[in-house]
């Protein structure tokens, strides 16, 4: 089992900055990948940010060039920094992390596991 928990966003006007910081904890040395996902309301969750053991990032398309994540891998965390906000990013953010093991018979299994979530509203 991995625990993830959540720390930073609030309340942000229009073109401000945010930091999201999430640290995992318990079966941590499995764990592939972190990152970010979020839902507005009435909306399905997306993707917005996720890097992996390997530093490769994957980013939204919306939020290329204004957001930015980081890992520190010895502390299990990761960091979404925000800038540039906007109206359309307000939405709750849960932390993400993938763990990878072998099974006999199975081969690699996914196992994904969830913050609490954190809300971030950007006032106009």
């Amino acid at each position: 089992q991995v625990q993830l928990v959540e720390s930073g966003g609030g309340l942000v006007q229009t073109g401000g900055s945010l930091e999201l910081s999430c640290t995992a904890s318990g079966n941590t040395e499995h764990i592939h990948a972190m990152g970010w996902y979020r839902q507005a309301s009435g909306k399905q969750r997306e993707l917005v940010a996720i890097i992996n053991s390997g530093e490769m990032i994957d980013l939204n398309d919306s939020v290329k060039g204004r957001f930015l994540i980081s890992a520190d891998h010895a502390k299990n965390t990761v960091y979404l920094r925000m800038n540039s906000l906007k109206p359309e990013d307000t939405a709750v953010y849960y932390c993400n992390a993938e763990a990878r093991s072998w099974v006999i018979g199975k081969g690699s299994v996914s196992q994904m596991y969830w913050g609490q979530g954190t809300q971030v509203t950007v006032s106009s």
